[in-house]
């Protein structure tokens, strides 16, 4: 039977039906965009971003380190550099101080030539371990008397003590202190009145191993005291603030101060060219120590050295500052277990104080 024209029509229809189907999905939309390769392309685009940005960071970090490194090189070379000037000024303290001590011991020397050349050879000697004496007779220089060259090797060998570690007491000679306590040189220290019941009690200020004993602001006392290197610091004392400000350890009081600075200082009218006995003390241009006792009111012995004569004879032996302690009766030279002086008494006076140095 032959087909008609409308049926051949509806007959192809139906067979390209499925490919214009076909044809009209993928003019709509990607299919491509429907599949699971999507999500794996956005989590590469991710991960490919974050490996970027870990990149820049590690770049970052790199910079930094670097600057680092550039930092610490910096600080090593300043560090060498500093080590260096440390090494160059250590090493020029070093000098300095190997100067000073060859400066010293030469000061030392020419000051033991000195003495000796007015004065003779010394007439005892103690090399110890706190401190190293030499003793001269006086009689070279015309006075019967000693003197003691004393330097310190421990300045806690240098004690002032009271009569029986007390204020008040009946005193004490200079020997049996300096017995008492073992010391091998000793002389009398500051002066002292008696109270209304016999007790001897230091005048002015008195300080004992750092603590003050008395203290008084007379100005007419000079006071004569050590600092906790054994330097002698005398003058005047304002208050007992100083005495800690100054690290002053031991002390008496007496007058009146005959050198400063090397220069000699105004006498009193009252104790102006009297001839007494003596008890100076002092400290020579190279810091060494001396203590002084010259007899007097002895005729036929010795008639006693008047301030102005021990001014000048102390210029002589290269004393820079120096100031009288207790004299007359008081006055007392111990060295070496013997008493080497002639009081005025006769006899050694009991003392309220005196200054001993330990062997």
């Amino acid at each position: 039977m032959p087909l008609v024209p409308g049926k051949i029509h509806r007959f192809f229809a139906f067979l390209l039906a499925p490919a214009i189907g076909f044809l009209l999905a993928f003019s709509q939309a990607n299919p491509v965009d429907k599949l699971p390769y999507q999500g794996l392309t956005l989590a590469a685009e991710e991960s490919h971003n974050h490996v970027a940005a870990l990149a820049e960071q590690l770049q970052e970090t790199k910079t930094q380190l670097r600057n680092t490194e550039i930092l610490l090189e910096d600080i090593r070379d300043q560090a060498t550099k500093e080590k260096e000037e440390y090494e160059k000024q250590n090493q020029s303290i070093h000098n300095l101080l190997e100067d000073s001590k060859s400066q010293t011991k030469k000061s030392a020397d020419v000051l033991d030539t000195l003495l000796s050349n007015m004065l003779g050879n010394p007439i005892g000697q103690t090399f110890g371990k706190n401190a190293t004496i030499k003793v001269y007779s006086l009689e070279e220089a015309g006075y019967r008397g000693y003197m003691a060259k004393v330097r310190l090797n421990n300045p806690n060998a240098l004690r002032m003590v009271l009569a029986h570690d007390q204020v008040k007491s009946r005193g004490e000679t200079t020997s049996q202190a300096a017995k008492r306590k073992g010391a091998v040189l000793a002389i009398n220290a500051g002066g002292f009145m008696k109270d209304s019941q016999g007790n001897l009690v230091p005048i002015g200020t008195t300080v004992v191993d750092g603590k003050v004993q008395t203290f008084s602001t007379n100005t007419d006392l000079s006071f004569v005291g050590f600092n906790k290197n054994g330097r002698l610091v005398g003058g005047k004392i304002n208050s007992q603030e100083e005495i800690t400000q100054k690290g002053i350890l031991q002390g008496a009081s007496f007058l009146p101060t005959l050198l400063q600075n090397g220069k000699r200082m105004p006498i009193p009218k009252a104790w102006a060219n009297a001839r007494q006995p003596r008890t100076l003390i002092g400290h020579f241009d190279n810091g060494d120590l001396l203590l002084i006792v010259i007899d007097g009111r002895r005729k036929g012995w010795s008639n006693g050295v008047t301030l102005e004569e021990a001014q000048r004879k102390l210029q002589e032996f290269h004393v820079v500052d120096a100031y009288n302690l207790d004299g007359g009766g008081s006055s007392a030279f111990y060295y070496n277990g013997k008493l080497l002086n002639r009081p005025s008494d006769g006899r050694e006076r009991v003392v309220s104080s005196n200054l001993i140095i330990l062997p």
